[in-house]
């Protein structure tokens, strides 16, 4: 149980990277020393390469290479680190940008791919080597494809990079600070070691305490909004946005309030669970906690409700009901029925949902537990994700309680425990580095609340990278980070360049990079959301790798630092591309000359806008409107100017509105610094104003 939570934790933390240049073509951790091939073979797809799959022997971990043809092929290759320990076929498939395997071939590198060393890897459980899943997997792959590359090629220097986001972007810096395997790296989405469970914790509350005033918060930092996301809050509202806003959530993420979710709060809090058990008990008893003299708002979201079990509700069952996603003919659920068939659990037998016999309270319920007081699963948990009338829907879970629950057990839904979790933030306060929980100190720079005998943030990055980052690393990094990015909030790429800092002093520039990407969120850069508000960081990153290559290779320095400051935990950057540097195009647009204006139906608006790409990253070559919102981008827009090297466009249009009600009109802009038909390196970023017909 703790290894599969350790291991879901890994997937919400952060980011990392490795590099070296001393080249030894050899594999240097003794487990590690007998590998072996099964699969060689000329593949056309995604572009014709040569794919070899294999392992080590006597280990879980499992490799895929692809080589290019040699007429393509530059000398390097580029590695994905995935957040957990995955699958070493994951790239595969995958068309459009979001094709690793076709970028790294277009780019002159042939690609790996990794299981991480496998998640039931005998060596990388706790108590024994937790850097085989944390880097020495990934290294002793890298390792190895340079003796295929030395085979398939001949003799040469073998450079490589590697790259991650999330968990990933922690194995990543763990990898490239703990080893000289790599030339460079490209962590992404970042977060620093007292990210978990604090920015999930502090979110939560505000999700709780503002849920009923999202709408009007979200309108005032929207184009022609009034600016004030305070106004019409009341005491408590207004602490819970501020709390939440100085410990770093970017306030203009809060737009997909809807359907943000808990992320993988659900197994933090498991894992907060056990590793400080007594926390929950304090929270409602010992002055200093919010649970020992509680708003009214805590009383009347908590549930402690008796009943008893009534129905066991199977997945299809749940998908007839509403209460989950309906499985399609012949979908597994991943490792949750792996693990329900590894304890002799019947296929489609598991249970997602339970029918209690009491009808639930009408609260807006986050998450909690489920109390089994009687049969065999006496004294245990299991998550509860969801509450619906008589319904109660499971999350993740020990599928071994799960199989023990039977109809006529008394329970009690509780989420007593979720809820103290949310204001748990505060009872963690680290050193004084960390600049966001200054909120929390007084003017003698002690904490304010009681503190808790451990802080759990760097026990949860171990648990991702087997090491906490220092900043110190051979080679070169680019580091990425998302200006909307509602799980690692962007000022963690500031705390890690101050360590590196510290590290390199006045020459930090000569091996370090850091690009803020603005309108992108964390999510995965194929599936970025809704692309009225977000853009993919993808085309950043596959910049990043070909700036960072040649920057190792050639000497080329790639462009600036984004030019940024920090503000009360949130990142701020300027509005001009000459300003703001970095290589993500900057918009500025306007309807009528505004960001916001009022019409008539039959009345044509005039948009107006500015693209413009910073020195020395690309061209713009496209840019497409949305006038109805919903996200399609059916009209092109026409460049009426651009300048002589084709990285500052002006555009203008008019647009007729046909039917009342206010519009969020959307441009949308794309530059790429190589000017190709590939859909790789595609940089976008988008602007939006509003209109308003009468």
């Amino acid at each position: 149980m703790k290894k599969s939570i350790s291991i879901i934790i890994g997937c919400i933390v952060l980011f990392a990277g490795q590099l070296s240049f001393a080249q030894e073509v050899s594999i240097t951790e003794p487990i590690f020393k007998n590998p072996y091939t099964d699969i060689d073979e000329w593949r056309e797809k995604p572009v014709k390469h040569r794919y070899i799959h294999g392992g080590f022997k006597g280990t879980e971990t499992r490799f895929s290479f692809y080589f290019p043809v040699k007429e393509q092929y530059q000398g390097r290759f580029f590695q994905y680190i995935t957040p957990v320990p995955d699958n070493e076929n994951l790239s595969q498939g995958a068309t459009g940008e979001s094709d690793k395997i076709g970028f790294s071939i277009a780019s002159g590198a042939y690609f790996v791919e990794t299981n991480g060393g496998g998640i039931t890897d005998p060596a990388a459980g706790f108590g024994k080597d937790a850097l085989i899943v944390a880097f020495k997997a990934n290294e002793a792959a890298a390792q190895y494809s340079r003796i295929k590359a030395a085979e398939i090629y001949g003799s040469h220097r073998t450079y490589g990079y590697c790259f991650g986001g999330s968990g990933g972007a922690y194995r990543t810096i763990g990898a490239i600070e703990n080893t000289n395997t790599w030339d460079g790296a490209v962590p992404f989405v970042v977060g620093s070691p007292v990210a978990i469970p604090n920015v999930f914790s502090v979110r939560m509350h505000a999700m709780r305490v503002l849920k009923d005033k999202f709408p009007q918060i979200v309108d005032a930092l929207e184009p022609g909004g009034s600016g004030d996301m305070y106004a019409g809050l009341n005491a408590e509202e207004r602490e819970a946005l501020k709390e939440v806003t100085q410990m770093g959530f970017p306030t203009k993420a809060w737009f997909n309030y809807k359907t943000m979710g808990i992320h993988a709060f659900a197994a933090l809090y498991q894992g907060m669970s056990m590793a400080d058990a007594p926390y929950f008990q304090d929270f409602w008893k010992v002055q200093g906690y919010l649970g020992a003299n509680p708003t009214a708002s805590l009383l009347k979201a908590r549930i402690q409700q008796k009943s008893k079990i009534k129905m066991i509700i199977t997945a299809e069952e749940g998908g007839k009901m509403g209460l989950v996603p309906a499985p399609t003919a012949g979908e597994a659920r991943g490792s949750a029925d792996a693990a329900w068939k590894n304890i002799g659990g019947k296929e489609g037998s598991m249970p997602v949902a339970f029918q209690i016999e009491d009808i639930l309270p009408d609260v807006d319920f986050l998450g909690g537990d489920l109390i089994i007081k009687t049969g065999v699963a006496i004294g245990k948990k299991i998550f509860l994700s969801k509450i619906s009338g008589d319904k109660i829907v499971v999350g993740t879970t020990d599928p071994k309680v799960l199989a023990s629950i039977q109809i006529g057990d008394e329970v009690q839904v509780d989420n007593s425990n979720f809820l103290a979790a949310q204001t748990y933030h505060r009872h963690q306060v680290p050193s004084k580095e960390y600049t966001v929980w200054n909120q929390f100190r007084d003017a003698d720079g002690k904490p304010l609340y009681p503190q808790r005998p451990m802080q759990l943030g760097p026990l949860f990055t171990r648990a991702a990278s087997g090491v906490l980052p220092s900043g110190k690393f051979k080679g070169k990094m680019i580091l990425l980070e998302s200006l909307w990015d509602s799980e690692a909030f962007p000022w963690q790429a500031d705390w890690y360049r101050s360590k590196v800092k510290e590290n390199l002093g006045e020459n930090i520039d000569n091996n370090f990079r850091v690009w803020f990407t603005d309108h992108a969120n964390h999510a995965d850069f194929t599936n970025p959301g809704d692309p009225t508000h977000l853009v993919s960081y993808l085309g950043v990153l596959q910049q990043a790798l070909r700036d960072l290559s040649t920057w190792v290779e050639k000497g080329v320095s790639p462009p600036a630092n984004t030019s940024y400051q920090l503000d009360n935990g949130q990142v701020i950057v300027p509005s001009t591309a000459k300003e703001r540097k970095g290589i993500q195009p900057t918009i500025v647009l306007k309807a009528d000359g505004t960001v916001s204006t009022k019409t008539k139906i039959g009345k044509p608006v005039n948009f107006t806008a500015i693209i413009d790409v910073p020195e020395n990253a690309g061209k713009v070559i496209s840019a497409e409107w949305d006038f109805d919102g919903e996200g399609k981008f059916p009209v092109k827009g026409i460049i009426k100017s651009v300048n002589s090297e084709g990285s500052k466009v002006t555009l203008n249009t008019a647009y007729t509105f046909k039917k009342k009600g206010t519009y969020f009109v959307t441009l949308r802009g794309v530059s790429q610094r190589k000017v190709d038909n590939s859909p790789f390196a595609k940089i976008q970023n988008l602007e939006r104003v509003r209109v308003v017909v009468e």
